[in-house]
């Protein structure tokens, strides 16, 4: 029986599709991380193309990019001389793989635009200082935020999984002045 062939597998790979171009991921890379994801056995690019009804250039796209993210890789089958595919099926190693994908790809570029921007626009009098200030705060805020990220992960996964359970009663254990949440 085919995955697809499964109502609730079938609903799973095209949301997870919907869900990815919500994310800025291509539909068909979602869907097609979707099908290895749930598939229990490494699949050839023919066997992808036929379960999702993709075109062979759009599966071969879909997996040089999720490749590129860390959450498939490429095996071989014993007696088959096609490259099969394998999806990241431990939930937390995908989530730390995609983070750490898009924080090189889009936070970490944004930081260095943000900081050019900012000395450029140091000692200058000629632009209004309210954009000097919210390009400089920005700067500060995603520089904070990379901070705080590369500090957590650099935490115990079993710690990880603790903070996120604890959610916000963890802020009884940070001491604040303001406390209206600003």
């Amino acid at each position: 029986m085919a995955i697809s062939d499964i109502p609730e597998a079938e609903a799973f790979i095209l949301h997870w599709g919907e869900m990815g171009s919500h994310w800025g991921v291509n539909r068909s890379v979602s869907q097609v991380h979707a099908l290895l994801y749930l598939s229990d056995r490494p699949l050839h690019a023919e066997e992808i193309c036929d379960e999702l009804g993709l075109a062979r250039s759009n599966v071969s796209n879909a997996l040089k990019e999720l490749q590129g993210y860390g959450i498939v890789r490429r095996t071989h089958v014993s007696g088959d001389r096609r490259d099969h595919f394998l999806a990241e099926t431990d939930l937390w190693d995908m989530l730390m793989k995609i983070v750490i994908e898009r924080k090189k790809r889009e936070i970490d570029p944004t930081i260095m635009v943000l900081s050019d921007l900012a000395a450029q626009l140091e000692g200058r009098e000629d632009v209004p200082a309210h954009i000097r200030e919210r390009i400089g705060r920005m700067h500060d805020f995603m520089g904070t935020l990379a901070n705080w990220y590369d500090d957590i992960r650099r935490l115990p996964r079993s710690t990880l999984i603790a903070l996120m359970k604890l959610g916000g009663k963890v802020a009884r254990f940070v001491p604040t002045r303001n406390q209206t949440g600003n």
